[in-house]
Formats: C-alpha cells, structure tokens, sequence
C-alpha cells in the first residue's frame, strides 16, 4: 500500500466531512470485524485467570484511533487504527482478557449508534461492540461534532497572511458578536451525554473513562513553521479547546458514573510547538509516526498513563 496514498486518506478523515479517497488493495464490501485481541502480551490461559478487565471496549474518533501511528491495523484501513493507540497501550498494561478497538478517524457521536463511511468499510456503529459484560471502555469523542476541529484546521491557515500577529480567524467565525466555534464546542456536551447514557444501558456494570483532547497549542509563545496560525488564533483555539473540554467534563460530572480524564495538565509542555517534547504533530504528516495535527506516539503514551491512573 502507497504511504502517499495513506496519508492522503487520513488527511481526507482525520476531522470529519471530506470524503475518504481509496487506498490501493482494498476494496468495498462487507465491514471487517473490529480490532480484537485476548490475552494481550502474556499467556492465554493465564490472562483470563488473572486479568482484573474482563472485557474492555474503546470507542472514539482519531485522537482514540491514531492515524499514522505504528503500527496500523490492517481492517477497515480508513478507520487509521493503530497498534500503538492509547488503547492499545492500555489494554497491554492492564493485561485485559478481552480488548475491541473500534474507534475510528472522523467520527462523531452520530457514529456512537450509526455506520460511518470510511475505505474499507462501513465502520459499524461503535456502541454495537459493547456486552452485557463489558466491564471498561474509554469514550474520545467530541472534537468532530459540528465541525469543530476540521474548520479550524482547514480555515485558519490561509488566514494567517491576512493579519501574522492577530486572530483574522476568530473574526471570521464570530458573528453578530458571538463566537460560533466556541459556541458549537459548548454545545457538544449533551450529545456526550446522551452516548453514555446508551453505554450505560449496554453495558450496566462498565467502568466508563471518558477521555478529554490534549493541548494542540502552547499556552504562549507560537511556531509558525510547526502550527501555520496567527498569533491571536494560537490564543483563541486554546479557548474553542478548553470549552470542549469543559463540556465533556460537565457531560461526565452530570451522568454520575463515569470518570473524566483531563488531558490539558499532563499534555502541559507537550503541546505541538514543544519540540522533541511535544505530544502532537505539526502542520505536516509524518508517515512514520503521527499525521498532521495528532498525537504521535508519545502522545498516545501520554494518554496511557493518564487513563491508568484515572482507572487506579
């Protein structure tokens, strides 16, 4: 399979929206089984004996996922799941029975209970992988719903030349004196809401983690090289992120049963501008590592360690 081919169709899926091109050597027919793994690096007969995770079930959009992200998984390519996802890392640490990943690039919360169209598949409907005895899944969703993250990212950059040391893109998006990005993140919250409500009903005695975005910007400072925005829009996405976040949070404190897990203070220092520290990929896709706007591998590493210690 062409690497160029690869990233082009991760590009294409990554935020949601745009269609998916085709990847050499696939083909349209009936939707793989999800990612699936028992008994993950240790002895069969002694995972089940001992694992304190039954069955554990990822759900999520490419933040979950990990396009580019070593090693991707063969199934329903245009999902860009990867080996080496958070997930994954997880299900490895905690030495789990049973391990579904089904998360998928560009998914929204429609996806949570309707297929989604990607090379490959269809992506079934994510909550179809959860039992009656699933006992953990971790929920990465939000980021898609309305087109938040894909019209900043797809927006903003062309702007930059308009206005270097402003924010030409908060302006564009505000209108009639309100902050349509910050607005339709804040209003992502009961559609979260409304998918833990159906995990619960699915699965009953689940332990829920529901995971928040890692920082993609510096909280000051800028890279134009690395992240292509003005330097008023770096300030301003850090504000449509954190109401995101806020509203997956406040989702998470009003089920009463699930746990939320704050990326922003462990991804502090690691933010896309951080060099050889950074958590998330630049403006270019990396092939060999993460694609563009993502969290690389120790990104996802980083995700691991917070969603352990949040499961304790």
């Amino acid at each position: 399979m062409a690497v160029e081919k690869v990233v082009i169709a991760v590009a294409a899926a990554m935020f949601g929206g745009a269609a998916v091109l085709p990847l050499a050597g696939t083909a349209p027919g009936d939707a793989p089984p999800p990612a699936t793994a028992t008994g993950l690096d240790s002895p069969a007969d002694s995972a089940a004996d001992h694992s304190a995770v039954n069955h554990y079930v990822a759900l999520g959009d490419s933040y979950t996922s990990g396009p580019l992200v070593p090693e991707q998984r063969p199934e329903i390519p245009g999902c860009a799941r990867a080996t080496g996802n958070y997930p994954s890392l997880l299900a490895q640490r905690l030495d789990v029975a049973e391990f579904t990943d089904v998360s998928c690039g560009g998914a929204s919360t429609e996806h949570m209970t309707a297929p989604q169209e990607v090379d490959g598949g269809p992506n079934p409907p994510q909550l179809d992988a959860l039992r009656a005895d699933t006992d953990l899944v971790t929920l990465g969703i939000g980021g898609n719903d309305h087109n938040v993250f894909g019209r900043f990212i797809t927006t903003c950059p062309p702007l930059r030349e308009q206005d270097p040391a402003g924010a030409p893109c908060r302006e564009q998006f505000t209108v009639d004196g309100v902050d349509t990005l910050v607005r339709d993140a804040t209003g992502t919250g009961h559609r979260i809401a409304t998918v833990l409500e159906e995990i619960h009903r699915r699965s009953p005695d689940a332990r829920v983690v529901v995971m928040g975005y890692p920082r993609l910007v510096p909280e000051q400072g800028t890279c134009p090289d690395v992240m292509p925005f003005a330097d008023g829009d770096l300030r301003w996405w850090d504000d449509v992120e954190t109401a995101l976040n806020t509203a997956i949070e406040k989702a998470v404190s009003a089920d009463g049963k699930a746990t939320f897990v704050d990326m922003y203070p462990s991804s502090r220092g690691h933010d896309a501008c951080a060099g050889d520290a950074a958590w998330i990929q630049g403006q270019h896709d990396d092939p060999e590592a993460a694609a563009r706007y993502h969290p690389r591998p120790s990104g996802m590493t980083g995700m691991a360690d917070a969603a352990a210690r949040a499961i304790g």
